[in-house]
């Protein structure tokens, strides 16, 4: 439970800082996550990558949609605007994975989620159908700042001969960290520290873990 005592000493730190500074530890987790060290090192394997490809094309075309229902409860045309530009970055993200999927030989029409990519999205849409922009935004906001956070870390660490070079410069890229702003920026503006906010934000993070896990688990079940 949130106190008193602790709202205000955080009522001039702005809401995005306070729930990332609240969820570090798990960003630090994602971060030393076997799959993102392994994006890093290039020692991961390329059929967990061929795995999670796929998943996350499948995730990202829910989150599309998660913004187009934010867009659709807004009332004021900047916040329409912000969220029509969103989604434009989005769509050049899915043509990153369809060069990807034609590398690797995958049929982004007849992927299947798996349990995380599922829980994923199901918690994403459900909180888009049933809840206003504010607890939206919570709920997605984990996903772009956490993969702009991965990114520039692995910038610095990464085996300049890895084969996940350009997944690497995708997310530590000035376009990603324009991304990672903005949506902040929008958090700001459109919520409020409370502990809804604050559960569906940490949920959203437990969440990017698992995505991370499964490629792992689910590849060594098909070797």
């Amino acid at each position: 439970m949130i106190k008193m005592s602790e709202l205000n000493r955080n009522i001039e730190k702005r809401l995005h800082k306070i729930l990332w500074e609240s969820n570090t530890d798990l960003a630090e987790k994602c971060l030393n996550h076997p799959f993102v060290i392994g994006l890093a090192d290039g020692s991961l394997e390329q059929n967990a990558f061929r795995i999670y490809v796929a998943q996350d094309a499948f995730y990202l075309n829910a989150f599309i949609k998660a913004y187009a229902l934010a867009l659709a409860k807004c009332m004021d045309i900047e916040r329409i605007e912000i969220f029509h530009r969103f989604i434009g970055g989005i769509m050049d993200e899915l043509s990153l994975h369809r060069e990807y999927s034609n590398q690797l030989g995958i049929n982004l029409k007849r992927v299947e989620p798996l349990s995380a990519c599922r829980a994923y999205t199901d918690f994403l849409l459900r909180i888009a159908w049933q809840r206003d922009v504010d607890i939206i935004v919570s709920a997605m906001a984990p996903c772009v700042v956490l993969y702009y956070f991965i990114g520039t870390k692995l910038a610095k660490r990464m085996n300049p001969k890895t084969d996940y070079i350009n997944w690497i410069k995708t997310y530590s890229s000035d376009s990603m960290r324009k991304f990672a702003d903005e949506t902040e920026a929008l958090l700001d503006s459109v919520a409020k520290d409370s502990k809804e906010v604050r559960d569906v934000y940490r949920y959203a993070m437990s969440l990017e873990y698992d995505f991370f896990d499964e490629p792992l688990r689910y590849g060594e079940k098909l070797k």
